[in-house]
């Protein structure tokens, strides 16, 4: 039996320098909050340095810091309650808010070094030279992203479409043609229908861009992969910690497009908030603000 990483630490803690040996015991006093500590937190904690941290991490068979991380969490979660990873039963409501907050927030945080820049800044490119955009969404939850991010590229001026029917997806990159984008969501990565779509469209010149884990097969089939590899949930297939971090990844895109496109976008964006302000039902609560020094326009009364 594969001893588990916790129980690894242990065994060479005794062996290890003492610089290397304050970290360990760091990791086995609290991996919790471990977890949600960056580098320099860590290395400030353990008296030590960056570099020590990661040939600690090395000397456990990882890449570093984060690919360490990533392995404690899921052996926490298969150990913790089935409620949350990081929550206990018993504990009460504060700590609850708190673990469930903090280990959001190191979710999203660690979305920056996940990504490739030079892999996201082609995705960006692709998608704002694209005379169409079809977006694919695989469950619930990739299709309520799919369609939130179809909304931003529209308002962007983007021809884009998202399709949550399988048969649709396939019917429509059936309808892609060079230049085109097929932005395809999936956190598991492995549904055959998706997969299927995103080859059709790809024979008809399409360029994909998946938002999957790095290793899934829809990864192996991108682009440009925007990868991101979270802890697994206790209870949900696609848990908080892969929600937030596709939502940010879709913000981040959202804004380099509109850079990418430059004023048009920007124009067309002030024009839907002006819409929306002058008609919708948050117009007095959200004042049109004027950028010509006349002061702030109330833009008429919500009904």
């Amino acid at each position: 039996m594969t001893p588990s990483l916790l129980q690894k630490i242990a065994d060479i803690r005794s062996d290890a320098p003492a610089t290397r040996r304050a970290i360990l015991d760091l990791i086995l006093e609290d991996p919790d909050r471990v977890l949600e500590e960056s580098f320099e937190q860590l290395a400030e904690r353990s008296r030590s340095s960056v570099p020590t941290i990661m040939r600690t991490c090395r000397d456990l068979g990882f890449a570093g810091l984060r690919e360490f991380k990533l392995a404690l969490a899921q052996e926490l979660a298969l150990g913790g309650s089935p409620l949350h990873r990081r929550v206990n039963i018993e504990d009460a409501a504060d700590e609850v808010v708190g673990k469930i907050a903090r280990s959001a927030a190191a979710s999203v945080s660690g979305v920056r070094g996940q990504l490739d820049m030079q892999v996201l800044d082609g995705a960006v490119a692709a998608i704002a030279a694209a005379p169409h955009v079809d977006l694919y969404g695989a469950g619930a939850t990739s299709w309520f992203m799919a369609n939130d991010l179809q909304a931003r590229l529209f308002r962007l001026g983007l021809s884009a479409n998202a399709w949550a029917d399988y048969h649709l997806q396939q019917v429509a990159g059936a309808a892609q043609r060079p230049g085109g984008v097929v932005i395809a969501i999936s956190h598991v990565g492995g549904m055959p229908s998706l997969l299927d779509a995103v080859d059709i469209a790809r024979g008809q010149g399409a360029k994909v861009v998946a938002l999957t884990r790095p290793g899934t097969a829809l990864a192996a089939k991108a682009d440009f992969l925007l990868g991101l590899s979270v802890p697994d949930d206790a209870v949900m297939h696609v848990g908080i910690d892969a929600y937030l971090t596709h939502l940010t990844v879709i913000e981040i895109l959202t804004v380099l497009v509109a850079q990418r496109r430059g004023e048009p976008a920007v124009q067309r964006l002030q024009r839907a908030r002006e819409a929306f302000q002058r008609h919708g039902i948050d117009a007095t609560t959200h004042p049109l603000q004027s950028w010509d020094g006349g002061g702030v326009n109330d833009g008429g009364s919500a009904s």
